[in-house]
């Protein structure tokens, strides 16, 4: 019998008991403004019409959904391992998919700047593209520490004429670089324009970009009807805010025969201080605009995140992913740095694709699950990001470990 998901925020914005509006006064009329300007496109065919046509002849889409038959063989040979290859989209990630519909959406309100936050790049040198295709200024907050670890993506960020601005507050990563933005907005809301890169932060942002990453996970259910006449038995995807995840997960939520599964970091171990695994250490609070699961004290103060992996050492979730996460819709795991730079090597190895570090949280848990498969089974991993911009970070890491 067809199950039927309920996943639309209520009027408040919120999934369940997660999301809304948690800002400053100052910020309920933009963020009203900015509602109000997302339901008048949803309603007009030209705009999708505009926004399609962008991701077929700029962005490179559709991606390709390929089949890894050599990493399938390497990990016990019963389950067939296809890989959604939005590593193959124009700027390296599924971050461009969110950045061309906001950055249309902020030339239909008038605005002429355009503000964005980062952790490992990507989506920075995502809102730097199209800040420069569509003529709007930019600037891009990123910690200190994700600058260092990300130099490549900040020398991109510049050459496509962003100004990138540093944290230097707290652990000096996303989390401090996304409150710096929301600082930067709350003194210049009436020209500037806030591009989120993730399904956080308040109503009606998680909606909004997870309509615009949702095409990740249409394409799939075409190309995966096309290739194996059934939909797959099991999607993998990372999260650390969680917008590649939620654009796969969104359209097989009422496929109950579909197992979706959700990834966060690790790091050295959930039963260590040093891991960046929300939804499975962390408890109902507010971050960034929205009540969602947070890494948190006993006194309710943010505890810092960790991970190799500089897009996901985030201490919060999407308020969407909270909800899925509660009423046991999505199964979140984890994976550590290990496991996950394990995974990387396997698919380097066998298939001739450097990933993400992002990304290889989701390789991880694909290859536990293929080593449980029943022969045939079919397993999506959802490859969010190229890995170009972490081979500092790898070789660092392989040095260290004496494996280089």
């Amino acid at each position: 019998m067809a199950i039927h998901f309920e996943t639309e925020p209520d009027l408040q914005g919120r999934f369940g008991e997660f999301g809304g509006k948690f800002v400053p006064e100052t910020l309920m009329q933009a963020l009203t403004e900015l509602e109000q300007a997302y339901q008048n496109i949803k309603q007009d065919p030209h705009f999708f019409e505009e926004y399609r046509a962008l991701l077929k002849s700029y962005s490179g889409r559709p991606t390709s959904l390929y089949k890894a038959p050599h990493l399938s063989e390497r990990w016990g040979g019963k389950a067939k391992i296809y890989l959604k290859r939005e590593d193959l989209n124009h700027t390296g990630a599924h971050k461009i998919n969110n950045a061309i519909g906001q950055a249309l959406l902020a030339k239909r309100m008038g605005k002429k700047n355009i503000i964005a936050e980062t952790g490992a790049g990507q989506h920075g040198v995502a809102a730097a593209t199209v800040a420069a295709k569509f003529g709007l200024n930019c600037k891009v907050f990123m910690g200190e520490e994700d600058i260092a670890r990300q130099s490549l993506n900040v020398f991109r960020m510049k050459l496509l004429g962003a100004e990138v601005i540093p944290a230097k507050s707290g652990s000096r990563t996303l989390k401090d670089a996304t409150n710096e933005a929301i600082r930067y907005w709350v003194t210049h809301v009436n020209d500037c324009y806030y591009l989120i890169g993730s399904v956080v932060g308040p109503h009606p942002y998680p909606r909004m970009v997870r309509d615009f990453q949702r095409i990740i996970g249409d394409e799939t259910k075409e190309q995966m009807m096309a290739l194996e006449g059934k939909l797959p038995d099991k999607i993998i995807a990372c999260v650390g805010g969680g917008s590649n995840a939620i654009g796969m997960f969104y359209p097989f939520l009422n496929d109950e025969e579909v197992q979706l599964f959700g990834v966060e970091a690790a790091g050295k171990g959930t039963e260590t201080d040093q891991h960046a695994a929300t939804i499975t250490k962390g408890k109902p609070g507010v971050m960034h605009g929205a009540m969602t699961y947070v890494l948190q004290d006993d006194e309710g103060q943010i505890q810092e995140a960790h991970s190799i992996s500089a897009g996901l050492d985030y201490p919060g979730v999407g308020p969407e992913h909270a909800h899925l996460a509660y009423t046991g819709r999505v199964k979140y795991q984890c994976a550590t740095d290990a496991a996950s730079l394990d995974a990387l090597q396997d698919l380097c190895l066998t298939e001739g694709i450097l990933p993400a570090i992002e990304s290889a949280h989701a390789l991880a848990e694909a290859k536990n699950q293929a080593q449980q498969a029943d022969e045939g089974d079919v397993i999506v991993v959802n490859l969010s990001g190229r890995g170009d911009k972490d081979v500092h970070t790898l070789q660092t890491y392989l040095d260290e470990e004496g494996t280089a």
